[in-house]
């Protein structure tokens, strides 16, 4: 029963590390890239939000628009890892 555990987990492990071989170089940079993009631009946003002087509500307005573009940042991303995934298959 243990042998036949670690078979299968041996398995599976094995299909998971061969998925994301297929991740041509440009890729993988694309993503790094990417991902370097998202974090700049998120302590961009923390540094506008400490510094903001427009008062209370103006200043919560900017903080949710800094939010949601932060949010469809990211899925525009994983969106084109998994079209680039799908396309390598």
């Amino acid at each position: 029963m243990k042998k036949l555990i670690l078979a299968t987990a041996f398995v599976m492990a094995a299909g998971l590390t061969t998925a994301h071989a297929a991740e041509t170089v440009g890729e993988k940079a694309e993503a790094t890239a990417n991902t370097a993009k998202r974090k700049v631009k998120k302590g961009m946003h923390r540094v506008q939000e400490k510094v903001c002087a427009k008062g209370d509500a103006k200043c919560a307005a900017e903080k949710a628009k800094n939010r949601v573009e932060e949010g469809s940042d990211a899925v525009k991303d994983k969106a084109k890892e998994i079209k680039n995934d799908v396309d390598n298959d």
